[in-house]
């Protein structure tokens, strides 16, 4: 908790470094000098440099004819013959420094601590935390590479959808990234969750894309999140039971069938010639066969 709020920073102070949060600081900071009375010369100070007097020309003076000429002069500028404006920077300085070694700790201290001038102070520290070959370049390349990858996740609302996306479109801005309107909102709405789809479709045929934020799109989609809800419940419903659909489907039975199925039908005769025909067989023929003679009597 201590650390969360060194890290913010708070109105007597500026925020303070962490570990891998170079980029999170240096907006911070920059945010803390612009609520300062002198902010605009104190960012001079440190992303420009000091104010390095001028060499002041006093133009001639012709003569009159109550004081001789004045031949043109030159003097190096100074505190009192400033305007306010280069004053301002010019006094700025040892404040920037002090409150560039306020927001580090003693590791980064020791080695920015050599630096002449705040704006020394500022690169030493972005070099250290960046490393000397992550330039601007390579942040655009790196932040248009996350553009085109980014997707939503399963299962996640709408509003976490929308603040990861606000997050990078704000990182985009910040280093001067500029994407069309339109190239914004359909990257905003084709990676959403296949849930999205029906309302997806309604909030295209409603607004323009090319003259809509994605801002406004968040305020419209986030009325459905509750109907969304429910499909993502069925769908996860059906593939965690499968089995669930056929069950479904055998609870619809036919209405000639209130079993649910038809009657099975009678089994088929039995062939000709089978064990029963050799019976009949048998029958008819002793019934055809005559009958035994009587036997013979023969008289001695």
């Amino acid at each position: 908790m201590h650390n969360n709020i060194m890290a913010a920073g708070s109105r007597d102070r500026p925020p303070m470094l962490a570990t891998g949060r170079y980029a999170q600081w240096r907006s911070r900071f920059l945010r803390y000098i612009d609520t300062r009375p002198n902010g605009d010369a104190l960012r001079k100070c440190i992303l420009k440099g000091p104010y390095t007097p001028t060499i002041v020309t006093t133009p001639v003076v012709p003569a009159t004819e109550n004081s001789p000429a004045v031949p043109e002069q030159t003097t190096v500028e100074t505190v009192m013959n400033m305007t306010p404006e280069n004053r301002a920077h010019f006094e700025s300085e040892k404040e920037a420094i002090h409150l560039i070694l306020t927001g580090i700790g003693d590791e980064i201290y020791s080695t920015v601590d050599a630096c002449q001038t705040a704006q020394e102070m500022w690169e030493a520290i972005e070099r250290l935390q960046q490393g000397e070959s992550l330039n601007i370049q390579d942040v655009k390349t790196n932040l248009f590479w996350e553009f085109g990858q980014f997707t939503s996740h399963d299962g996640e609302t709408i509003e976490s959808y929308y603040t990861r996306f606000y997050k990078m479109m704000n990182e985009m801005i910040r280093n001067n990234l500029t994407v069309a309107t339109m190239q914004v909102n359909v990257q905003f709405l084709q990676q959403l969750q296949p849930e999205w789809s029906r309302f997806v479709t309604i909030v295209k045929q409603q607004h323009k894309l090319d003259e809509v934020s994605y801002h406004k799109l968040f305020d419209i989609l986030k009325q459905y999140q509750k109907e969304v809800n429910e499909l993502r419940a069925e769908r996860m419903a059906k593939n965690a039971n499968p089995l669930a659909l056929v069950a479904t489907a055998q609870t619809l039975q036919d209405p000639y069938y209130p079993s649910g199925s038809p009657p099975s039908p009678p089994p088929p005769p039995p062939p000709s010639g089978a064990s029963g025909a050799s019976g009949t067989t048998g029958a008819s023929n002793s019934a055809q066969d005559p009958p035994p003679p009587p036997p013979s009597s023969t008289t001695n």
